[in-house]
């Protein structure tokens, strides 16, 4: 009878490419190997790149658990976000894990369905058992400034279209700036007065382009007509259009965002009254799309890149300094199509 010995039973498990299989290869010391592991920019480029190609080569893979035990830190970041639908929102996130990428870090995404203190702590929560070095939040809604969320202390903090008083470093579009462009826009082509279909109420940066568009109202004298809220969508663009149609009086729109705008448009056409030689359109945000709406759509551009970019180097400037940034407000700009004419005489 044959017998088998447990050694024998079980295939040898094979032992994956170490630092010193990589300097080998590299024909560098493990040393220089370790310093390019961890990121470090005393490396000239053509070695970094040597050593690169022969960890791909290889097929080697850095301890990230033994890193983080040496320096502290993990190399990745959370962001916790209200919502995946929003156009802003998704731009956002994805120069954030450009931006992350680019610095050596990977991020953890949590979603949260509401933005209440329950789900934000609660994702706080789970992003501090991820092993995080910090996070950003994405909210879009009155949440941190009216104090409804309290975080726990310890990690590095940095809020995008919301705000926190003096609490965590904010980086945001020039939310209001982007509102006067607009309405300015429309009241220099001779419109006697601009109306308004606002996004919701909860959100930060609706609010902040309602109260814009009516101070600059206020400014030039012109008549402040009643905001009409929309959610964002489309749908609610082209409800609020329909009646806004009945009124001859109305000329110029500025709507809070591209997608409304949309809706506004095909209303303006179902109901006879033609754009821009009877009512001139404006919308927030610059969607690929709005060049090609009918006509293409005058608007304000926001730089979401920049928005994700700076989110992330302010992050991680307190993650690596300690010392906390201050605010950040990313510029807009008017993108001047054709939904805009002066009114008819």
């Amino acid at each position: 009878m044959t017998t088998t010995t447990q050694s024998e039973a079980l295939p040898l498990r094979r032992r994956g490419p170490s630092m010193a299989d990589v300097a080998r290869e590299a024909n560098v010391s493990g040393q220089t190997v370790s310093r390019v592991s961890n990121g470090r920019t005393n490396v000239d480029a053509d070695t970094r790149e040597r050593v690169l190609t022969a960890m791909r080569k290889l097929g080697y893979r850095p301890n990230s658990a033994a890193r983080a035990l040496r320096s502290g830190r993990f190399h990745s970041i959370g962001v916790i976000m209200f919502t995946l639908s929003s156009f802003g929102n998704m731009r956002t996130l994805d120069a954030i894990a450009v931006a992350a990428a680019d610095a050596g870090y990977s991020i953890t995404l949590i979603p949260v369905p509401h933005p209440t203190q329950g789900e934000v702590a609660g994702a706080f929560d789970r992003l501090s058992e991820e092993a995080v070095d910090g996070v950003i939040i994405i909210v879009e809604a009155h949440l941190l400034d009216e104090n409804d969320v309290e975080l726990p202390a310890g990690l590095p903090v940095v809020v995008v279209d919301s705000t926190a008083g003096d609490r965590y470093p904010m980086v945001d579009t020039d939310q209001a700036h982007g509102a006067r462009l607009a309405t300015e826009h429309l009241l220099g082509l001779g419109h006697r007065t601009v109306w308004h279909v606002a996004g919701p109420e909860r959100s930060y940066s609706a609010t902040h382009r309602r109260e814009a568009w009516e101070q600059t109202l206020r400014a030039h004298g012109a008549e402040v007509p009643p905001a009409l809220v929309g959610d964002w969508s489309s749908e609610s663009g082209h409800a609020i259009g329909l009646e806004l149609a009945k009124d001859p009086e109305v000329t110029a729109i500025f709507t809070a965002n591209d997608q409304m705008a949309l809706g506004v448009l095909r209303a303006m056409h179902e109901s006879g009254r033609a754009v821009p030689a009877e009512v001139s359109v404006v919308g927030f945000d610059d969607m690929e799309e709005s060049r090609s709406f009918w006509p293409p759509l005058t608007t304000v551009r926001q730089f979401f890149g920049e928005v994700g970019r700076r989110s992330v180097e302010a992050l991680l400037s307190e993650v690596e300094s300690g010392e906390r940034e201050g605010s950040t407000l990313v510029a807009t700009e008017l993108i001047v199509r054709e939904s805009t004419a002066p009114p008819r005489a």
